[in-house]
C-alpha cells in the first residue's frame, strides 16, 4: 500500500522542496543580494560623483573643493553605507522578535524605497547630501537584512541542509556584487548622465522581495518558541518539509522550547556577562572582526582606484572589476615596472577574493544563528552585525588613505588579520555540521565548563517578547 502511495506523494514533496527554495530566493533577493549590490554599484560612478560633488560645491561657494577634501567627501559617501549598517544591526534584534523574521524583512524595504527616491532626484536637486543620506538608508536596510536573513533561513531549514542554506547568503551577496558591477558598466548605467538611475536601481530587488516573500511561511522555530503558536508552527513546517515525518524535528523544537521556558530574551550586553556564552561571544567577535578587517569588501568600493594604481589601462578597469565579483560568486557556489606586473596584481586580488568566498563570506554570517540558543540569538545577531559594520565603516573610511601611504604594500596589514583569524578558527571554533541547535549548545557548554558534566541551568522567571536596547 505504501508503494502505491509513493508516486502520488512525490509531486507534493517536490512542490514543498520548491517552497524552501523560493523562501531562500525571496529572502536573499532583498537581503544579502541588496547588500552586495549596493556595495559594488558605488564603484562605477566614482569619478562622476566626485565631479558632481565638486561642481555642486563650486556652484554654491564660487570655489572648487581642494583634492584632499574631494577624497574625504568621497570616502564619507562610501563609508556612510556601513555606518547605516551599524544602525540597522542594532535595529535588527528588536525587529526580529517584535515583528517576526519574515515581517521584519518586508518592513525593512521602507529604507530602500526612501533611498531610491533620494538617489533618483539628487542630480536634479543639485544635492550631494541626498546621496549621503541615501547611502545611510540603504546601509540601514543592509544591516537589518544581513542579521535577520541568516536567522530566518537557519531557523527554517532542516538540520541536514542548514549549512547549504546558510551558504545561500554568501551566494546572493556575490551575485549582488556581480550584478552591481555589470549594471555599472559604461554601456549600461555607469555613464556620466545615468549614475542617479544606477544608484536608484536598488529599488528593483526590494520590489521583488515585497512581491514574493508575503506568500511564504514564517520561521517555524520563531512561531513555536517565541510566539507559542503550535498550530502555526506545524503549518509552516508542513509547507517547508512536505510529506516527510516531522516527529523528530518537532521533538527537537519542543526540547529547545522547554530549555527556554521561563527565560526572557537576552540583551546584547548580557552576552558578555555569562560564562556559559564565553566561547560563543569570543568566536563571534574574533571572526566577525576578521571578516571585515581582512579588507575584502573594500576591494569592491575602491576597486577602480586599486586597479588604476596597479597600472591597469583605464578602458579595461571596468571589466577587471567584474572579475573581482565573479571570483567571489564562483567560490561561493563551489563551496558549499614589467608588462606582466599589472596582470600579477589582478591575479593576486582575484586569489584573495577567491579565498574569501570559500570560507569567511559564507560561514561567518551563520555563526550567530548556530552558536546561540533562541533567547540569545537576536542579541547575538545585533552584536555580530554592529561589530562587522563598525569595522567595515572604519576600513572604508581609511582605505583610500592607507592606499596612498602604503601603495603596493596596501594589503600587508590585512594579511596579519587573515592569519590570526585562520589560527583562531582552527584551534577554538567547534564543528557544527549536521548537528541540531541543542547538540551544538551542549557541545559549547562542555567547552565552556570542561569540569562539569551537567547541562546549563536556567534561573530567570521573567518572560518578555522583545529585546531591550
Amino acid at each position: 500500500m505504501e508503494e502505491e502511495l509513493e508516486p502520488s506523494l512525490r509531486p507534493r514533496t517536490q512542490i514543498q522542496g520548491r517552497i524552501l527554495l523560493l523562501t531562500i530566493c525571496a529572502a536573499g533577493i532583498g537581503g544579502t543580494f541588496q547588500f552586495g549590490y549596493n556595495l559594488s554599484i558605488i564603484n562605477a560612478p566614482t569619478s562622476h560623483i566626485q565631479e558632481f560633488t565638486n561642481e555642486t560645491w563650486q556652484a554654491r561657494t564660487g570655489e572648487p573643493l581642494p583634492d584632499h577634501l574631494v577624497l574625504l567627501m568621497w570616502s564619507l559617501i562610501v563609508s556612510l553605507y556601513p555606518l547605516g549598517g551599524l544602525f540597522g544591526a542594532l535595529l535588527a534584534g528588536p525587529l526580529a522578535i517584535t515583528l517576526g523574521r519574515k515581517k521584519s524583512l518586508l518592513v525593512n524595504n521602507i529604507f530602500v524605497v526612501s533611498a531610491a527616491i533620494l538617489f533618483g532626484f539628487s542630480r536634479k536637486a543639485a544635492s550631494f547630501e541626498m546621496i549621503m543620506l541615501g547611502r545611510l538608508l540603504v546601509g540601514v536596510n543592509a544591516g537589518v537584512s544581513m542579521n535577520i536573513q541568516p536567522m530566518y533561513l537557519g531557523e527554517s531549514a532542516p538540520k541536514e541542509l542548514r549549512g547549504a542554506v546558510a551558504m545561500s547568503s554568501a551566494i546572493f551577496t556575490a551575485l549582488g556584487i556581480v550584478m552591481g558591477q555589470v549594471v555599472g558598466l559604461r554601456e549600461l548605467l555607469g555613464g556620466p548622465q545615468a549614475w542617479p538611475l544606477l544608484l536608484a536601481s536598488c529599488l528593483v530587488p526590494g520590489a521583488l522581495q515585497l512581491a514574493s516573500l508575503p506568500l511564504l511561511p514564517e520561521s517555524p522555530r520563531y512561531l513555536l518558541i517565541d510566539c507559542g503558536d503550535t498550530e502555526a508552527c506545524l503549518a509552516a513546517l508542513r509547507r517547508l518539509r512536505g510529506s516527510r515525518d516531522l516527529a523528530g524535528e518537532l521533538e527537537e523544537l519542543e526540547e529547545e522550547r522547554a530549555a527556554c521556558q521561563g527565560c526572557r530574551a537576552r540583551r546584547p550586553w548580557e552576552l558578555f556577562q555569562h560564562r556559559a556564552l564565553r566561547r560563543q561571544v569570543t568566536s563571534l567577535v574574533v571572526l566577525g572582526s576578521a571578516m571585515e578587517l581582512c579588507g575584502n569588501d573594500s576591494v569592491y568600493a575602491y576597486a577602480s582606484s586599486v586597479f588604476r594604481k596597479a597600472g591597469v589601462p583605464e578602458a579595461k578597469i571596468q571589466y577587471a572589476i567584474i572579475g573581482t565579483g565573479s571570483c567571489e560568486l564562483l567560490m561561493a557556489v563551489v563551496s558549499s615596472s614589467f608588462p606582466w606586473t599589472l596582470y600579477l596584481a589582478m591575479a593576486c586580488i582575484f586569489a584573495f577574493i577567491l579565498s574569501f568566498g570559500i570560507g569567511p563570506a559564507g560561514v561567518t554570517g551563520i555563526l550567530a544563528t548556530e552558536l546561540f540558543d533562541q533567547t540569545a540569538r537576536p542579541a547575538a545577531c545585533m552584536v555580530c552585525g554592529a561589530l562587522m559594520w563598525l569595522m567595515l565603516f572604519l576600513v572604508g573610511l581609511g582605505f583610500p588613505f592607507i592606499m596612498e601611504a602604503l601603495s603596493h604594500f596596501l594589503y600587508v596589514p590585512f594579511l596579519g588579520v587573515c592569519v590570526c583569524g585562520a589560527i583562531y578558527t582552527g584551534l577554538f571554533l567547534p564543528e557544527t555540521k549536521g548537528k541540531t541547535f541543542q547538540e551544538i549548545s551542549r557541545e559549547l557548554h562542555r567547552l565552556n565548563f570542561p569540569r562539569r558534566a551537567q547541562g546549563p541551568t536556567w534561573r530567570s522567571l521573567e518572560v518578555i517578547q522583545s529585546t531591550e536596547l
